[in-house]
């Protein structure tokens, strides 16, 4: 199945919903850094929750970003999302391994600890909007859910999960959804959501038997006038290149990239988002010296 995001409403309007499937853009960024299977499952909650937040956004340039500070093994975490479906992301310690919890799942929480949650939403203003919240719990959708309500005043529910194949550590099943209620809604709504979110499973056991995010959305709302407004694809997308790469050398300004030039060797740079590696030789270096400026 390819991955996608569904964008509803239910109860006439009272209700905004968005569900993912997002195993494989989670498994091109465990492929892409090689993360261990707890860092894989932190990072693509994280990546599952930007991605659908990032659809909420309205400008074709509008641009997400996650970050995770903790103080756990893991360290942190970046993702960035744009509103097209894109996202991309890492992790600071990919190689993180640590005993399962007291249920026998990933550790997430264990490896994220207690740290922060920023929200960079940057819509093309004069300033981004950032919001930072201390994590209630490390385990992503909790302090997703979080952060909307006490960054945003929007009372959501968020749902996020990865399964890996435990035979080779690549990603199995992952997604989630995001529920949102809107400014007035009513009290019998709000009690029969509550009462359709008590009985449902995992977002990775309801992956697991085959449910696509519509199916996700139906369990959730289907006794609420569900209505499926949008479908998106999802996919990781990093938008580096030699061109971009090479215009932050050219930042460093001219007496660090003459320092570069004097060690006589090519200069490999690596970028964080999707571990491609870009190589720059003395001669390249030197062309950049002619417009670097001053620093």
């Amino acid at each position: 199945m390819n991955d996608y995001i569904v964008r509803a409403t239910a109860a006439e309007g009272q209700i905004r919903a968005f569900a993912a499937t997002t195993r494989n853009l989670v498994e091109e960024a465990r492929s892409r850094h090689n993360t261990s299977p707890v860092a894989t499952a932190a990072l693509g909650r994280l990546m599952t929750g930007a991605v659908m937040m990032g659809i909420m956004m309205k400008g074709d340039k509008d641009l997400l970003t996650l970050q995770i500070r903790g103080d756990g093994p893991i360290q942190g975490i970046t993702v960035t999302a744009d509103s097209k479906g894109t996202v991309k992301g890492y992790v600071e310690n990919p190689m993180v391994l640590i005993p399962a919890n007291s249920i026998g799942k990933l550790d997430v929480s264990g490896a994220v600890g207690q740290g922060t949650l920023t929200v960079i939403r940057d819509l093309g203003l004069k300033e981004p909007y950032v919001g930072t919240i201390d994590l209630p719990s490390g385990e992503i959708a909790e302090d997703l859910t979080y952060y909307f309500a006490a960054s945003e005043q929007v009372p959501s529910t968020c749902g996020l999960g990865v399964l890996m194949n435990k035979e080779n550590n690549t990603v199995k099943q992952a997604g989630g959804f995001i529920i949102q209620l809107m400014p007035g809604t009513e009290e019998e709504v709000i009690e029969k959501l509550e009462k359709n979110l008590s009985g449902i499973k995992s977002v990775t056991s309801m992956l697991e038997e085959g449910d696509t995010p519509e199916q996700i959305l139906e369990r959730l709302l289907g006794n609420m006038d569900l209505e499926i407004n949008e479908t998106v694809p999802a996919s990781f997308y990093c938008n580096c290149s030699q061109e971009r790469v090479s215009r932050a050398l050219i930042s460093l300004g001219r007496k660090e990239l003459q320092s570069l030039i004097d060690e006589g060797k090519p200069v490999e740079l690596q970028c964080h988002f999707c571990n491609s590696a870009y190589t720059f030789s003395v001669e390249e270096m030197e062309e950049m010296l002619k417009v670097a400026s001053d620093l």
